[in-house]
């Protein structure tokens, strides 16, 4: 973990630089003062600084201007401000551009970015590095020393662009070299002999623009993303060599990128962070009215989705996290304006900081008079004058202010995991085994898969954990290196959907995390293919069909949604609208006990979700992407009793927890709602912002887009 202040982080990314929009009656250092003088009436404790304006550090090749900044660093130090310093390697200047036109990122070979944007650079090219390490070391070495700098963030948002440059195909070419020693195994492992394929020496290896082989496609994605991890290595490691004992270094995720594996990434940093945005006003409205094919972007709708988001930053190193960009006002354009309802900001922040949060920062300070994100509103508008967004964020302030020590690096419960795998998504992007309502392929199929699940448990109350495949077995994730039987006690419930491609070992653990008395749960297209994407010869699903009890050797697609039952006294309680979408896989049981079937003339033949005891443990099969009452039912049976402890709630609350520093157990419990709500507290409890006791059983009011946030009186070490 990296070593930060002992309470929430709480401010903005702020751009002195920018302030010229401020008008020409109003002088910089004036603005200045202002400016850090209303940050610390709102309690803020922190600002990033420096990681967009690479031409204002460096205006011409090698004329460097560094004092602009000491102004706004001491400021801040004299209020109590915490600093994160960034570098400004993804906003390339015009200058560098027009000397070094090589530089340029290409989309598919020959195919050049136009310059005008962000991040259009091939950032392995020599004469790229060799700029980028020196603005580096020139910034970082100015400002390492100052006392309000606590942590650097490398670069911003990386992995936007896959680069098709003759240099990065080159070292995609060694790559492989160095991978499979020869071209013969090359053709083996691939299966080249298709469509002839065959490569007769490594200078016949064609490239990704026109190719249709999903081996090459998954390894070439794994190497950008090995480049684009590397990249952010080499950033780290440079500013390292300044940084004093203590500051942390990091890089600001944006998750759906298409050259990030997440996991991987931040094994080169010192804590995780990430920029999660989401759909404010009805997007946070319970009971949720999201379409349950909405496709989640860098901006989620839903409020599941926002929870979702939240456990998968944490999920990167299996620990607590930043959150370095969210929404202070309306988010992205000019024709989608949907500022906050009362109350959302301050419910949105304690949602973040319940899964794990340590620092809630927006973006950004002053919403800006010009550029591309002139309507992407900051905690200030335009006018610069503080108004209703700047008294919210300011309450919140006070709040986290008062909450002190207890809330920062919160251990959040979890009732049910989910495995995430970032390379079977990488295949479904362009090889995707569902169809969108028009018919064509949908790249959004793994989430479609995935997904329902995640929505399903939280729909039911139950709070997740979200692990990637390479953590379940591999030390570098969860750092402890879980044996199958640790895993059981810290993950009783294990879900695994969609996780097509997948080696023999993380399978055979599969296997025997469920014999050491664990709850698998297989979904579909799970153990379909092995680590280079290839069918797999074993009967599916591979290497786990004898503890499943069941196995398929033909599949459909579900144009419609097709009723399910659960089996008449079984344990598993279906509602009468539960459905099965999008797929079935064709289970022929063997040694299983079927819990629900589809009610179709043809579908029916198959089970849709069977289960059976495997060793101390169970396996449990869903052969179809669960409906939202199907999915909701599932999570209530797979997890009977929520750790929470808060049992049932009206349809607009929500209660998560999690364990505290110092052991006590956190409660924050909201009301997504135009409606107040009533909840009986499920233990003796305190109001961890004003110390009321609260006994069990008592009646809390949450009004409407409400959130109390209780703690248990004793700490537990």
């Amino acid at each position: 973990m990296a070593d930060l202040p002992a309470r929430v982080l709480f401010g903005a990314a702020y751009y002195h630089e920018y302030q010229p929009a401020y008008g020409p009656d109003v002088r910089p250092d004036e603005q200045l003062k202002t400016d850090l003088d209303l940050m610390a009436d709102a309690r803020f404790t922190v600002i990033r600084v420096g990681e967009s304006v690479w031409s204002t550090w460096e205006p011409e090749n090698g004329r460097f201007e560094l004092d602009w900044l000491q102004p706004v660093l001491d400021g801040a130090h004299e209020r109590g401000i915490s600093v994160i310093l960034g570098t400004p390697t993804y906003a390339v200047p015009p200058w560098l551009a027009r000397q070094y036109p090589e530089i340029t990122g290409e989309r598919r070979t020959g195919e050049r970015i136009g310059w005008g944007a962000r991040q259009e650079v091939d950032f392995t090219h020599p004469a790229f590095r060799f700029h980028a390490e020196r603005v580096i070391r020139k910034v970082v070495a100015r400002y390492a020393g100052h006392p309000a700098v606590i942590g650097f963030q490398v670069d911003n948002e990386p992995g936007l662009e896959l680069f098709h440059n003759r240099g990065v195909f080159q070292r995609f070419t060694d790559h492989l070299r160095a991978r499979y020693g020869d071209v013969e195994t090359l053709n083996r492992e691939w299966g080249l002999v298709y469509w002839s394929h065959r490569l007769s020496t490594w200078a016949d290896l064609w490239t990704p623009d026109g190719n249709v082989q999903p081996q090459y496609d998954v390894a070439w994605r794994e190497f950008q993303a090995r480049e684009c991890t590397e990249f952010i290595g080499w950033q780290a490691d440079l500013v390292r060599e300044y940084a004093r004992p203590g500051q942390f270094v990091t890089t600001c995720i944006s998750y759906t990128r298409p050259a990030v594996e997440d996991d991987e990434l931040t094994d080169r940093l010192d804590i995780a962070t990430g920029n999660p945005y989401y759909a404010m006003q009805d997007g946070l409205l319970l009971p949720d009215p999201t379409p349950d094919d909405h496709e989640q972007m860098w901006m989620t709708t839903g409020l599941w989705a926002l929870y979702q988001t939240a456990d998968w930053m944490f999920s990167s190193r299996q620990e607590p996290f930043l959150v370095t960009e969210t929404n202070a006002s309306s988010i992205g354009f000019p024709w989608d304006n949907r500022p906050a309802y009362d109350g959302q900001w301050r419910q949105a922040a304690w949602a973040l900081v319940g899964r794990g949060a340590r620092m809630i920062e927006y973006w950004q300070w002053q919403t800006l008079r010009f550029g591309a994100e002139t309507y992407w509103g900051g905690v200030l508008p335009h006018s610069g004058r503080p108004g209703r967004t700047y008294r919210e964020l300011a309450s919140l302030g006070t709040e986290f202010e008062a909450a002190g020590p207890l809330v920062a690096g919160l251990e959040p419960d979890a009732d049910i995991t989910i495995v995430y795998s970032t390379p079977s998504k990488w295949l479904m992007q362009k090889y995707p085994p569902l169809a969108t309502p028009d018919g064509e392929p949908d790249p959004a199929a793994y989430h479609r898969i995935l997904d329902p699940f995640y929505r399903g448990a939280f729909d039911a109350g139950r709070q997740v954990r979200i692990v990637h495949a390479r953590q379940l077995h591999d030390p570098r994730g969860e750092r402890e290196g879980l044996t199958p039987r640790e895993a059981v006690r810290r993950h009783p419930v294990l879900v695994v959907p969609a996780l097509y491609i997948a080696d023999d070992t993380t399978l055979d653990w599969l296997a025997a995390y469920a014999h050491a008395g664990g709850h698998l749960v297989l979904g579909p297209r799970t153990g379909y293919a092995d680590h280079e994407a290839r069918a797999r010869h074993e009967t599916a699903p591979a290497r786990l069909s004898d503890a499943a009890g069941v196995s398929y050797d033909e599949f459909s697609n579900l144009t419609r949604a097709v009723p399910v039952r659960a089996v008449p006294g079984g344990p598993l309680r279906l509602p009468d609208t539960a459905t099965a979408t999008h797929w079935a896989d064709g289970l022929t049981v063997a040694d299983a006990d079927v819990l629900a079937e589809y009610e179709h003339p043809h579908f029916g033949r198959w089970p849709a979700v069977t289960t059976r005891r495997h060793g101390e443990g169970r396996v449990t099969y869903v052969g179809t992407v669960p409906g939202r009452d199907l999915a909701r039912a599932l999570a209530d049976w797979l997890a009977p009793a929520a750790r929470s402890g808060w049992g049932d709630l009206p349809a607009s609350v929500t209660a998560t927890t999690g364990t505290a520093p110092d052991g006590r157990r956190v409660h924050i419990v909201h009301n997504w709602s135009w409606e107040p709500a009533r909840v009986a507290a499920p233990a003796d409890l305190t109001d961890a912002l004003d110390g009321t006791a609260v006994p069990t059983g008592t009646a809390l009011d949450l009004g409407p887009w409400d959130v109390r946030v209780l703690v248990t009186p004793e700490e537990r070490r």
